[in-house]
């Protein structure tokens, strides 16, 4: 294919992608669509037309532990490593903040480990435990898991309450929970706050709560489940990583 026929393909893709991949994931697009082709001639492609993918920025640390929780283990030992018979077998989560022009939104979330996939998500105006326990719950209504699952998270002091100790023991989710300041203890979760940051939230101004969770929802359900390509699934997205292993 000509360069200027795999340079519109190449926009489409960048374009779909809503301007966040970068040459590789648009690469591995690309060679799904059929499409052969090198690396580094899309990245070439790609300098030539001005397009570029969103990077991460790191994330600020905002967990506030309670000294008098219940120690609970760490049962994931930053082991994030993708594993096809998993799963709903190990989750994590975590909670951030989101500014709008009404105030402070906080959105909860619960991720499988092995798919990469938000199987549950909250948002509210407040940062209390009930935040993280309508994530918990809807993950668990959504997958229904068989048997005991982990729900791995940081040291936040809604995570280490006895309210959600209570509810997770009725769900038959056993708790993990990494050391206090140590960021990559919940890597997965942090990681997905930074690719939302970065690829929805980052230079945006919203107006209220309600915008900017009907962002988040068509951001995690309609993009980030189901199309986005992840390079730790193989340039697959949740959605076909979870399809491939029931087929």
């Amino acid at each position: 294919m000509r360069d200027a026929q795999l340079g519109e393909r190449i926009a489409e893709v960048h374009q779909r992608s809503r301007g966040t991949y970068g040459a590789p994931r648009i690469h591995a697009a690309l060679r799904g669509e059929g499409e052969r082709c090198g690396l580094r001639r899309v990245a070439r492609l790609m300098r030539a037309a001005g397009l570029r993918g969103r990077h991460r920025r790191r994330r600020l640390v905002t967990t506030v532990s309670d000294p008098g929780a219940a120690a609970r283990p760490d049962l994931i030992g930053r082991d994030f490593e993708r594993d096809a018979a998993a799963l709903d077998t190990r989750w994590c989560g975590d909670i951030t903040y989101i500014p709008t022009d009404e105030g402070w939104l906080y959105l909860a979330t619960v991720i499988d480990i092995a798919s990469r996939r938000v199987v549950g998500w909250a948002t509210a105006d407040y940062l209390r435990t009930e935040l993280a326990s309508e994530a918990l719950k809807m993950a668990c209504s959504r997958r229904r898991p068989n048997g005991s699952v982990i729900f791995h998270s940081d040291r936040g002091c809604q995570y280490t309450s006895a309210g959600y100790a209570q509810l997770a023991e009725r769900l038959g989710v056993r708790l993990s929970v990494g050391r206090t300041g140590q960021c990559w203890d919940n890597a997965l979760a942090e990681s997905f706050f930074a690719t939302l940051k970065g690829e929805l939230l980052a230079g945006r101004a919203w107006p209220s709560r309600a915008a900017a969770r009907s962002a988040i929802f068509e951001f995690i359900e309609s993009w980030y489940n189901l199309h986005r390509l992840h390079s730790s699934l193989g340039y697959r997205s949740p959605a076909a990583y979870e399809a491939a292993i029931a087929a």
